[in-house]
């Protein structure tokens, strides 16, 4: 079964949380530290892409008799 947005969300937010704990520690090697940014950065796409498709799903439907624009 798929989480539902909101639940996806909230553990991207999560894994980004414990990645930035990580990177403030000062505990990682510089190579840890880079691979851990690029993961962070894979992290916010993931969020922003389920924050958008749940953004377009809340969308209200045309009011019947309105064309929608191109």
């Amino acid at each position: 079964m798929r989480a539902t947005s909101l639940e996806q969300i909230d553990e991207l937010i999560e894994q980004l949380e414990r990645a930035a704990d990580q990177l403030r520690s000062g505990e990682l090697s510089m190579d840890a530290a880079a691979a851990m940014v690029e993961e962070c950065a894979t992290l916010a796409t993931r969020a922003s892409t389920e924050l958008e498709l749940k953004a377009r799903a809340e969308v209200a439907p045309p009011v019947p008799g309105q064309d929608s624009l191109l």
